[in-house]
């Protein structure tokens, strides 16, 4: 199976558990990769064919702007159901990092894998 990822998309969202976390919106990274078939694009050379990388750029960007979960594991079943509602993928595996929440660790991230029921 052929894949499209990104790697590291910025978002802006309202995302904790506790009281200080939830007064405003911080920045999370985001990876996505979609496994789908991409045999026609590689055919034909016409982004009608794959799936649009900008497109779901701002798709997880608006949801995530959109939503305030406390969980990350809350956003990414958000991002899941949008994600597969607009793009043709059989699979996706998120990867959501919320950088410098805790004083030692650069980062802590949660990674999750569905497909397309």
């Amino acid at each position: 199976m052929d894949s499209i990822s990104i790697q590291g998309l910025s978002v802006q969202t309202v995302i904790g558990v506790y009281d200080w976390e939830r007064v405003e919106s911080r920045e999370l990274l985001i990876d996505v990769v979609f496994s789908c078939d991409l045999q026609q694009a590689s055919e034909t050379d016409d982004v009608l064919h794959t799936i649009d990388y900008a497109e779901v750029a701002d798709c997880i960007q608006r949801v995530a702007s959109e939503s305030q979960f406390q969980l990350l594991e809350a956003l990414a079943g958000a991002l899941f159901k949008a994600l597969f509602k607009r793009f043709p993928a059989s699979h996706i595996v998120l990867t959501i990092h919320k950088p410098n929440i805790l004083p030692d660790a650069k980062d802590v991230a949660i990674t999750m894998k569905r497909q397309r029921s």
